[in-house]
C-alpha cells in the first residue's frame, strides 16, 4: 500500500510540474500577444496618419505622384500584414512579413518627408506640421512598444526552450515567436521630420 501511495505521489507531483510549466508557457505567450497588441494600436495610428500626410503634401507636390503611390502602396501592404500578425503574434512568419512591410513603409515615408524639404510652402503649412509632430510621436511609441514586445518574446522563447519546459512546449505545440526587428540599416534610423 505504501508503494502505491509513493507512486501516486510521484505521479501527482509530475502532473503538477507539467501543469505549472504549461500554465507558465500560456502566461508568457499571452504576454507576447498583449505586447503585440500595444504595437498594433500604434501601427494603426501611424497608418491613419499617412493618408492625411499624403493629402496635405499633394497640394504642394503635385508632380511627386510616384512617391505618393509608393507610400500608399506600402501602407496598404503593411495593413494587411498587420492584420495577419494580429491574429497570431506568436506566428513568426506573419511577424517577419510585418517587419518587411514596416520597413517599406518607413523607407517610402522617409523619401516623402525628405522631398518636403524642397517645398518651403509645405514646410510652413500648419496642418503638415501637426501631422508630422503626431507622426514623430507615434514613431516613438512604436519604438517603445516594439522594445516591450521583443522583451516579451525573449522571455517567452527562453521559457519555451529550457528543459523540462522544452518537452512540454513540444508536446503542446508552443511555437517560437519572432522578434519585431528592423532588418535594413537605413530603416533603423528614425524617420527624420524637419519642417
Amino acid at each position: 500500500m505504501t508503494g502505491v501511495l509513493i507512486i501516486l505521489g510521484v505521479l501527482f507531483a509530475a502532473l503538477m510540474l507539467i501543469l505549472g510549466i504549461y500554465n507558465g508557457l500560456v502566461t508568457a505567450r499571452n504576454q507576447v500577444k498583449n505586447a503585440f497588441a500595444q504595437i498594433d494600436v500604434q501601427l494603426k495610428r501611424r497608418y491613419d496618419l499617412i493618408p492625411n500626410l499624403v493629402e496635405v503634401a499633394k497640394k504642394y507636390m503635385a508632380h511627386e505622384k510616384d512617391t505618393f503611390e509608393a507610400v500608399v502602396k506600402a501602407r496598404n501592404v503593411a495593413i494587411s500584414s498587420q492584420k495577419a500578425a494580429s491574429e497570431d503574434p506568436s506566428d513568426g512568419e506573419a511577424v517577419e512579413k510585418l517587419n518587411k512591410a514596416e520597413g517599406e513603409v518607413s523607407s517610402t515615408l522617409g523619401r516623402l518627408l525628405m522631398l518636403t524639404e524642397n517645398y518651403p510652402e509645405l514646410k510652413a503649412d500648419s496642418t503638415m506640421n501637426k501631422l508630422t509632430e503626431e507622426l514623430t510621436s507615434t514613431e516613438n511609441k512604436v519604438s517603445f512598444s516594439r522594445q516591450h514586445y521583443n522583451d516579451s518574446v525573449m522571455a517567452y522563447n527562453n521559457k519555451r526552450e529550457v528543459f523540462p519546459n522544452s518537452v512540454i512546449a513540444g508536446m503542446f505545440n508552443f511555437k517560437a515567436s519572432s522578434y519585431f526587428e528592423i532588418e535594413n540599416a537605413v530603416e533603423k534610423e528614425a524617420v527624420k521630420v524637419q519642417l
